[in-house]
């Protein structure tokens, strides 16, 4: 009786208004799907080609198996954190197993599988048999991982066998592999979801465990499979993001887990478990993916963006909040063919009027001409560091000087992320590229699509392996490092102990400037290294490493910090020794750094000229774009400053 009078509401509220009403409720996410590709189209000329509707794809691919894998988890009512440091930790060890141990790639790629259902397995042992909340025992998976990443890598990247590196290509040289690959796990998904009685049991578990229980279900054996499913798909995003950057990077897919969880919410399915559907969450995924690839083309600041899709995570939950309260259909497994049919009618119709809609906004865009300010795209490895801001600065004020269009975008240290973004670049009308590479070797394939496109690229700071870059504008990190190296051991007359604090693990700029130093302290045999610690370029965790350190070795000498930033939280733990008993090196010549060295607490920086590196950078891509001559290694100094020289550096 209770169905029957849900059932008859709809139609008492208003006929056709309210089946208007029922429909958009229960097709929330396709909803907002629809009208972001049409804003997008509408706003942006670049939006609506098919080379970038393919970057699309391949942008929300990661996202969306792994987002797979988790709406296993999330309809049985639990959460899985622990997928994206899952997926490092597989292809970390599928390129390690391939290239260090000489082990055939066939296996090594069934190693890297069973990493993910392992870390799956005992995930859903400490849940199931453990009593422990899924929160927190994911929650030590992420950590787990992660650290196993970096220890097994030694916190360097290592390269991608070419064998398997082919799932980050494309065939026919214009469909995307992992395009592919979504797709496959996306229908595998819905299978088990729809057809199998794991499937079932999921919704069971999801919407009444005890009542599961009861009926006779294995609970704490299904938790196991789920969450190993979740590996298991973890371990596949993770195989493939390797593939796209060429490498597998240990601090890759940091966060991922959130997005993925976002994109499962976003499709509509439920925190409160019993509801979620593999095509919803596709739709999640691609609305995190057309926002990103949108808003970089409009130019819209990385921070902004962050803004953007949190207020749209929210606004998912209310909905599904309003959807519940309205009486919507919830997307459950076990849905009956009639129902099945009008959901393909209701896609059929939605796509129908997508592409009307968006043909018709395309109009738009047609015999426009093109600006006649040439257009250059910046990406940065971050801007969470004043080393990288100064760099913007200085490409920002040289852009308006010569009348060119700047968008800069924030990879937030975060290889794949500016793989995405120098994708969307590429599919732009930009007439040029400056890249500022989180690692070198991730960059590469990326800038080979922008090579193919005949976009002129230069990079800034770090070099570009395997691709062609017009120019490189950089000062040398190696050389930066024996400087710092020589102007310590000399301050401390070449003899004393020391402690070193590195940089975030796996960057080309601590792997660089960390064996500079080590190669320029050789020269003084008196000086010894009794610790060394990453603080990740972060003034935060370098005050709290340096205290920890202090407390083994309270008598150093010497600090030498791979950035400003750590230096300065170096400083701030040693208190009054910083400058007197002991003395501080760092990198970068920010302007706190600076500060710091007038002061006298930091001895030294070795400064880059930051603002010059991007001023010069934005000058040779300008020149690069009118066909002028263009040097292939720019070098800015690097010069050492202390108190006596500080007046007059200009950074």
């Amino acid at each position: 009786m209770a169905t029957d009078t849900l059932k008859s509401t709809p139609g008492a509220q208003g006929g056709a208004a309210g089946g208007l009403r029922r429909l958009l409720l229960d097709n929330g996410a396709l909803t907002a799907l629809i009208v972001l590709v049409i804003a997008m189209s509408a706003l942006s000329g670049d939006f609506l080609t098919a080379d970038n509707l393919l970057n699309v794809g391949v942008q929300a691919a990661v996202t969306a198996i792994l987002a797979f894998g988790v709406t296993f988890v999330i309809v049985s009512a639990g959460i899985d954190l622990s997928v994206g440091s899952v997926a490092a930790l597989s292809a970390t060890v599928l390129a390690w197993s391939a290239t260090e141990a000489g082990i055939p790639v066939v296996l090594a790629v069934v190693l890297a599988v069973a990493t993910g259902i392992v870390c799956g397995l005992v995930n859903g042992f400490l849940v199931s048999y453990g009593k422990l909340p899924p929160f927190i025992a994911t929650l030590a998976m992420l950590s787990v991982a992660r650290g196993l990443s970096l220890v097994i890598s030694q916190g360097s990247p290592i390269a991608f066998p070419d064998s398997v590196s082919h799932l980050g290509d494309t065939l026919g040289g214009w469909l995307p592999v992992p395009v592919l690959v979504m797709v496959v796990m996306g229908l595998l998904t819905a299978f088990v979801l729809g057809r199998t009685y794991i499937g079932r049991s999921m919704y069971a578990i999801g919407g009444n465990e005890e009542a599961a229980r009861l009926s006779g279900l294995r609970v704490k054996k299904q938790k196991l499979a789920i969450y190993a499913f979740s590996g298991l798909f973890a371990a596949a995003a993770g195989i493939v993001l390797a593939s796209r950057l060429a490498s597998a990077q240990p601090q890759a897919a940091q966060g991922y887990e959130l997005d993925a969880i976002a994109a499962v919410v976003i499709g509509g399915a439920s925190l409160a478990g019993g509801t979620g559907k593999a095509s919803g969450t596709l739709i999640g995924a691609l609305i995190l993916a057309v926002l990103r690839n949108g808003l970089n083309l409009l130019s819209v600041s990385a921070f902004w963006q962050q803004v953007v899709i949190g207020v749209v995570i929210a606004l998912a939950v209310l909905f599904d909040t309003v959807r519940r309260k309205a009486g919507a259909t919830a997307p459950a497994a076990g849905a009956s063919g009639g129902g099945k049919g009008k959901q393909a009618l209701t896609y059929v119709i939605a796509a129908v009027v997508a592409v009307a809609v968006v043909g018709a906004t395309s109009l738009l865009h047609n015999g426009s001409s093109a600006a006649d300010r040439p257009k250059i795209g910046l990406s940065l490895s971050t801007l969470n560091n004043p080393f990288f801001v100064q760099i913007r600065d200085g490409a920002e004020e040289e852009a308006k000087k010569l009348g060119v269009d700047l968008t800069v975008t924030d990879a937030q240290n975060d290889a794949s992320q500016q793989a995405n973004q120098l994708q969307n670049f590429t599919s732009g009308s930009l007439s040029a590229v400056v890249v500022n590479p989180v690692d070198s070797d991730a960059a590469g394939p990326s800038v080979r699509g922008a090579n193919q496109a005949g976009i002129p690229v230069i990079a800034v700071d770090r070099g570009v392996n395997e691709a062609d870059t017009s120019a490189l504008v950089a000062s040398d990190n190696v050389e930066g490092g024996a400087l710092g190296a020589k102007a310590l051991a000399e301050k401390l007359g070449g003899k004393g102990t020391i402690v070193i604090l590195q940089g975030q693990a796996g960057t080309s700029a601590s792997r660089e400037r960390g064996a500079g130093f080590a190669a320029g302290l050789k020269d003084y045999p008196g000086i010894k290294v009794v610790a060394k610690q990453p603080a990740d370029f972060d003034r935060t965790k370098g005050l709290d490493v340096m205290t920890n350190l202090l407390q083994a070795h309270p008598d150093i000498d010497g600090v030498f910090a791979e950035n400003d930033e750590m230096a300065l939280g170096a400083i701030k733990a040693l208190g009054s020794k910083a400058g007197t008993s002991v003395q501080v090196v760092g990198f970068d010549g920010t302007p706190d750094g600076l500060k710091a060295v007038r002061a006298g607490t930091l001895y030294a920086s070795v400064a880059q000229q930051p603002s010059e590196l991007g001023r010069i950078a934005v000058r040779n891509a300008l020149r690069a774009v009118e066909g002028e001559k263009v040097e292939k290694m720019v070098k800015v100094p690097v010069k050492v400053v202390t108190k006596e020289n500080v007046a007059g550096f200009e950074g």
